[in-house]
């Protein structure tokens, strides 16, 4: 069995198609890992989520915040951007099907040596309290009442982590970590402004706060302007797919390393 972990496919089927046949992937054998942002900005979210949904089991997909702004949209809790392009899946029959199903994704994964997450975790967290908090927060993304939940996910504040956080401010720091970080501070706080590679003055990327650790490595995706970065610790796989760069994968076992090129949909600079 080889496990291909893959970067932010962003509504890019054609690509996404393009990389499953050079990777040669066998569903009877093979293991797709999808480090979140499945959707928007690209043409064809409707056919990425039909073809994901459709492996079941072969496929594990961590949410990204692309991911959760369609939620959100659908369930009427934010406004659509003018470069959303969710229109054929609003229009489809299995819309609800389909979003369901990704409410119900988990925020992060770790099997076979690696852990995956869409953006990041804080310098406070060891991936065994990650996946704990991770739980807590994709528990009530599937609760009865997930509504509750969706009407209180957004918001940048409380900026840090604390363990006596309870209620809607304990799980949007939790989804805000692992869905939106990319800069934070060597405690903890985070910044949500800064889309590029270079950190804001005080801020370090929230991988270097995790120096002394040495936990399984960790693969995530959406940080675009930092593109490919492939170290012992980390897998950043989000290469800039929507924005014309390639949409990348890497088969775990050996680190190999696939890339198809990407036609580009949105301008570049976008997050």
């Amino acid at each position: 069995m080889a496990i291909y972990a893959i970067g932010d496919v962003q509504g890019c089927f054609d690509e996404l198609e393009a990389l499953i046949a050079r990777i040669a992937f066998d569903p009877a054998r093979d293991r797709l890992w999808f480090v979140g942002d499945l959707v928007n900005r690209g043409p064809k979210s409707l056919e990425v989520l039909r073809y994901v949904r459709a492996l079941g089991e072969r496929a594990v997909v961590v949410l990204g915040n692309h991911d959760l702004h369609l939620v959100c949209l659908y369930e009427g809790f934010t406004r659509g951007r003018r470069d959303d392009t969710f229109a054929d899946l609003f229009a489809a029959l299995d819309a609800k099907v389909l979003i369901d199903w990704l409410r119900s994704r988990p925020l992060m994964h770790a099997e076979h040596g690696y852990a995956m997450v869409h953006a990041g975790v804080l310098p406070q967290w060891t991936i065994e309290r990650s996946l704990e908090l991770a739980q807590e927060a994709a528990a009530a993304l599937r609760a009865g009442d997930y509504r509750d939940f969706l009407a209180h996910l957004y918001g940048s504040r409380p900026e840090r982590w604390d363990d006596s956080l309870a209620g809607w401010d304990r799980l949007r720091v939790i989804v805000n970590a692992m869905t939106r970080m990319r800069f934070c501070t060597p405690g903890g706080v985070m910044e949500f402004h800064a889309k590029g590679a270079e950190p804001p003055s005080g801020y370090v990327p929230w991988y270097a706060t995790r120096a002394g650790f040495t936990e399984a490595p960790i693969v995530v995706g959406h940080w675009s302007a930092l593109g490919l970065k492939l170290t012992d610790r980390l897998l950043a796989l989000d290469t800039g797919c929507v924005w014309g760069g390639s949409l990348s994968a890497v088969r775990l076992e050996d680190r190999a390393l696939f890339q198809i090129p990407c036609r580009g949909y949105q301008a570049p600079g976008g997050e």
